[in-house]
């Protein structure tokens, strides 16, 4: 190497913005839960006191929290900013955008649910609570009692407790961007079958996981979700994307 050229170590590096500092400042405190959620913080004086910052920089900060959906900002003499906890039915609609934009078929959608979610049981028929049956068995209960039989949100409900009982956060998390994208499309598109099946299917399976048999528990369910997945794309196609589904 030629001694009169200088070697190149790095690229030149972007300092943060003040305000984007302070975002993050305050955007770890909110996700530790060292600031509860419905609290306000501090009036602007205080904060940039704290921070040394100037309030046009404060008031940066803010924007960037609400553009995340972490504080909501009231302007005026009696206004601040509130807190709010991060909200997986937002990561679930910026999700469903990345599944439209990569033209993502809904047997693709239907391929990862039932992945995850018998998963999830075997999971909670290995650990589960006496509690966890009960909640179960009454999740089931409110299914039977639902006024409309094609009731989405409450088989839903259904679907989201045994993956919740499962305490995987990231499986919880990942379920929820799944089935949010599906309910989404099936809610005005999909005819629903027999809801006494799916009653029976559900029943069912609350007696495997009482039982502790996961295998069990997990196949059953794993066909359960292959039925409804065989059905909808029977109807729909295999080719149907989820932009086809959710924009009409």
């Amino acid at each position: 190497m030629s001694s009169g050229t200088p070697r190149s170590y790095g690229q030149s590096i972007e300092i943060p913005k003040a305000a984007a500092l302070v975002a993050r400042a305050l955007r770890n405190q909110i996700v530790r839960g060292e600031i509860p959620e419905g609290s306000s913080l501090p009036p602007e004086a205080v904060l940039t006191q704290q921070f040394g910052v100037s309030r046009p920089t404060l008031r940066e900060a803010f924007r960037i929290l609400e553009s995340e959906q972490l504080v909501t900002v009231r302007r005026g003499a009696h206004g601040g900013a509130t807190v709010h906890p991060p909200r997986s039915d937002l990561a679930a609609r910026y999700a469903a955008l990345i599944l439209q934009y990569r033209g993502t078929t809904l047997a693709d959608v239907y391929e990862a649910r039932v992945i995850v979610e018998p998963a999830c049981i075997r999971l909670v028929a290995a650990n589960h609570s006496d509690s966890d049956i009960a909640l179960l068995r009454e999740t089931l209960e409110k299914e039977r009692n639902t006024a409309t039989v094609h009731d989405l949100a409450t088989k839903a409900g259904f679907h989201r407790t045994l993956v919740e009982l499962s305490g995987n956060q990231t499986l919880i998390l990942l379920n929820e961007l799944i089935r949010d994208t599906l309910v989404s499309a099936a809610a005005a598109k999909i005819v629903e079958r027999d809801p006494s099946v799916a009653l029976e299917d559900h029943a069912k399976v609350i007696d495997l996981i009482e039982r502790g048999d996961g295998d069990a528990a997990q196949e059953m369910w794993r066909k359960h979700l292959k039925e409804t997945e065989e059905r909808v794309l029977g109807q729909l196609g295999g080719g149907t994307t989820v932009l086809d589904l959710l924009i009409d």
